[in-house]
C-alpha cells in the first residue's frame, strides 16, 4: 500500500495559483497589551501594539509585511494563528477542515473554541525567525517535524515516519538528517527543519516571521528559493514577515506597510517599490541598497523616535517625524483611500504629493 500523500494540493511547476478568492480577511484587528502598575497591578493604560488593521489575502499569493522594528508585524501575524489572543476584530478564513457541505466556509477565527482551533491548526502554521530557538535541543529532527501529525493524531507511528521522509526531502535535507539534533545544523539547515515542521499538517496560509533575518546573504537565497519553489508546487499562501526589503521585492506579489500598529499603505510590489503613495514607505525605500558604487540616491533620515504605541500621537501617527506634515495631518486621523495603480496609503496629501521610489 503507497503511503499517505503529504500534501493537499500539487500544481505544475510554473503555473501560478489563481488570486481571485479570498483566502484569508482581517477585519478591524487589535492586540492592546494593558500597562499595569501598582501593588494592586490596576490597569494604567494599553500598548496598542495592532491597533485596527485591515487585511485580504488571496489564495496563492504572498504579502510582504513591512516596517520598523515595534511596528507591530510580528504581532499581527500572531495574532491573526492565535498565537497571540487579539483583543477585538474579525479573522476570518476560507477553511476546508472545518467546511460545511459546500465544500468551504469562511471561519472567524477569533471565535472558536480550543477544540476547533486545534483542528484548524492543519490550514495555518508559522515559520518562526530564530531557527535555533524555534527548535527543542532535546528532540531530534524527525521529532521534530513528525510532532504537528503526533499531535493531531491522524496517522499511526509508520505514516509518520513515511511522512517526515518525504517531507525532509522537500526542503532539501535527506533521510539520515532525521537522528540528529538541531545543535548538528548549520542556521540555514535548521531553517529548513522549522519549514518542514511548518508542512507537516498540509497547511494552505503560512505566517513566515522574518524566517530569513538570522541568516547569511547566501543562505537566505536559498531559503526564499526554497519557499517560493514550494508555494508554487503546493498552492501556498505566505503572510512574509520582513525587514530586507529586497528580499520582500523578490518574494511579495502585494506589499502592505506597517507603523505604529497600522497599515499605512498596501498595494501591488512593482508599484510600491517604484513610486510609494506615503512618506513612510517613501523613507524605508530610501535605505534600500542599491548595487552601484556611483549611485547619488539621497537617503532619507527620519527625524526623532517612533512614537511609543501606548501613547500614539493625534492626528496622523506619523506626522511627527513627517517632512511633509501640516496642520491638517496633526489634528485627524487619515484612513486608507485609493492612491491608484492598485494602491491604498492612509495620508491626506496623497494628490500633492511626489514620492520617490526604486526603479
Amino acid at each position: 500500500m503507497p503511503p499517505p500523500a503529504i500534501f493537499i494540493t500539487r500544481l505544475p511547476k510554473g503555473k501560478p495559483m489563481p488570486l481571485d478568492d479570498v483566502l484569508l480577511q482581517v477585519k478591524g484587528l487589535r492586540k492592546h497589551f494593558p500597562i499595569r502598575k501598582g501593588i494592586l497591578k490596576r490597569s494604567a493604560g494599553a500598548v496598542k501594539a495592532v491597533d485596527g488593521v485591515d487585511l485580504t489575502i488571496r489564495k496563492g499569493e504572498t504579502i510582504g509585511l513591512v516596517g520598523e522594528s515595534g511596528c507591530g508585524k510580528s504581532t499581527l501575524g500572531r495574532s491573526i494563528l492565535r498565537l497571540i489572543e487579539p483583543t477585538d476584530g474579525e479573522i476570518l478564513f476560507r477553511s476546508q477542515v472545518l467546511a460545511d457541505e459546500a465544500g468551504e466556509a469562511m471561519i472567524d477565527v477569533a471565535q472558536l473554541r480550543p477544540a476547533k482551533m486545534k483542528r484548524l491548526r492543519r490550514e495555518m502554521q508559522i515559520i518562526f525567525q530564530d531557527p535555533y530557538s524555534s527548535l527543542d535541543p532535546r528532540m531530534n529532527v524527525g521529532d521534530i517535524v513528525g510532532e504537528p501529525l503526533r499531535i493531531q493524531g491522524t496517522l499511526n507511528r509508520s505514516e509518520r515516519h513515511d511522512r517526515v521522509m518525504r517531507l525532509l526531502d522537500a526542503v532539501g535535507l535527506g533521510p539520515d538528517h532525521a537522528k540528529r539534533f538541531p545543535h548538528e545544523f548549520s542556521g540555514g539547515q535548521r531553517q529548513r527543519i522549522g519549514i518542514a515542521r511548518a508542512l507537516a499538517l498540509n497547511p494552505r496560509f503560512i505566517v513566515a516571521d522574518e524566517p530569513v533575518s538570522a541568516l547569511d546573504v547566501s543562505i537566505q537565497a536559498q531559503v526564499v528559493n526554497l519557499m517560493q519553489d514550494l508555494q508554487a508546487e503546493l498552492g501556498l499562501t505566505y503572510l512574509f514577515v520582513a525587514h530586507d526589503l529586497s528580499v520582500v521585492r523578490h518574494i511579495s506579489n502585494r506589499v502592505a506597510v506597517m507603523y505604529l500598529g497600522r497599515i499605512v499603505e498596501i498595494g501591488d510590489c512593482e508599484a510600491i517599490f517604484s513610486r510609494p503613495q506615503h512618506p513612510y514607505t517613501e523613507a524605508l525605500l530610501s535605505a534600500v541598497p542599491i548595487p552601484d558604487p556611483d549611485s547619488t540616491r539621497q537617503r532619507i533620515r527620519l527625524r526623532g523616535d517612533v512614537p511609543s504605541p501606548s501613547s500614539p500621537p493625534s492626528g496622523c501617527p506619523f506626522h511627527p517625524r513627517c517632512a511633509y506634515a501640516t496642520s491638517l495631518c496633526r489634528e485627524h486621523v487619515p484612513h486608507l483611500r485609493d492612491a491608484g495603480r492598485a494602491q491604498q496609503a492612509s495620508c491626506h496629501r496623497i494628490e500633492e504629493l511626489n514620492l520617490s521610489g526604486v526603479s
